[in-house]
């Protein structure tokens, strides 16, 4: 049996959780909490090109917002 994860024939889902992190989903597995389908039943390499195109920042959502904060307070004068 191949991965269901790279099976170049199979249905897939492009899958985002509230980090703004992206995973490819074979869409005969459920979905687990947590996540939110943004692409369905799309080919494996349309869902690649999506993710490629739309995951830029690999940083998790908090840690983009603490490190905003933290510029922020090191450039507000005292």
């Amino acid at each position: 049996m191949t991965n269901p994860f790279e099976d170049p024939e199979g249905t897939f889902h492009v899958l985002v959780n509230d980090e703004g992190q992206y995973s490819l989903w074979p869409a005969f597995v459920e979905i687990p909490d947590g996540w939110k389908a943004v692409v369905r039943d799309s080919g494996r390499q349309e869902c690649l090109d999506h993710i490629e195109t739309n995951w830029t920042d690999m940083r998790p959502n908090s840690l983009v917002r603490a490190m905003e904060e933290h510029e922020r307070t090191r450039s507000t004068p005292s």
